[in-house]
């Protein structure tokens, strides 16, 4: 596993290939145009698992598939993550809980062990294509409440990886933002022009952001950060910074 300083092919005509993880949301997108920017050629990997805001998110997942000039798109359903249950974001009598941020417990919207899943199919995607890399976008502020989003879980699985595919493949786990917080990732995708009108992150709402979940909170916490107005629409635009 690498961090985002790492060298990567740029010529076009030998670009390397990397699936990417992506969700639809400003972590994921920013992942693919890190991705691209090292060289790599895209190939998109979107799951839909049952989530409330599944509709939304494979929309910006296909926009920005096609933003970045993707070389494939595949969407695959895990309906298997919804049907074990226990997270609010798949489970519809389980209420999606405000903000918290200063909170170190486990959230109610982890679905359990759902990065491993993920990446499992990520990496049979890389496999079969002759990819190099997968790359993730989770960062410092998930795995604070993710026990999936953690340096070691990715060091762990990459070894996994290793273990478990052919002589020949070599794919490697890339979480370039592991360490990264979220307005270090927004910041980045500024500078990589991230077509962040193209990306959800709310728990709650297809329509518009609902501005209090912890995911909307951390949004646009980072935007407020950096002095930049979150593109998309919110029902609510509460100040997430300590001097505003």
């Amino acid at each position: 596993m690498t961090d985002a300083t790492t060298d990567a092919p740029t010529d076009a005509s030998t670009a390397n290939r990397a699936v990417v993880l992506l969700s639809g949301g400003m972590d994921s997108a920013t992942a693919a145009a890190e991705a691209r920017d090292r060289g790599y050629e895209l190939y998109c990997l979107h799951t839909s698992y049952g989530q409330r805001t599944e509709d939304r998110e494979l929309e910006c997942a296909r926009r920005l598939a096609a933003a970045f000039d993707a070389a494939d798109f595949l969407r695959i359903e895990t309906g298997h993550l919804s049907a074990i249950g226990a997270s609010s974001l798949t489970d519809d009598e389980m209420p999606v809980a405000d903000a918290d941020m200063e909170s170190d417990e486990i959230p109610s919207s982890y679905v359990p062990f759902r990065n491993a899943n993920l990446l499992a199919m990520a990496v049979s995607y890389a496999e079969a294509n002759d990819c190099d890399a997968v790359f993730i976008g989770a960062h410092s502020e998930d795995f604070s409440g993710y026990p999936d989003c953690r340096p070691a879980f990715f060091e762990a699985f990459e070894e996994v990886v290793d273990v478990g595919t052919k002589p020949e493949s070599e794919i490697s786990i890339e979480a370039p933002f592991v360490e990264w917080s979220k307005t270090d990732i927004a910041e980045r995708g500024m500078e990589l022009d991230v077509p962040y009108e193209h990306t959800w992150s709310c728990y709650r709402e297809n329509e518009p952001a609902c501005g209090t979940c912890d995911a909307c909170a951390y949004r646009l916490q980072a935007f407020q950060n950096i002095g930049v107005r979150d593109p998309i629409e919110y029902a609510e635009r509460p100040s997430y910074v300590d001097d505003a």
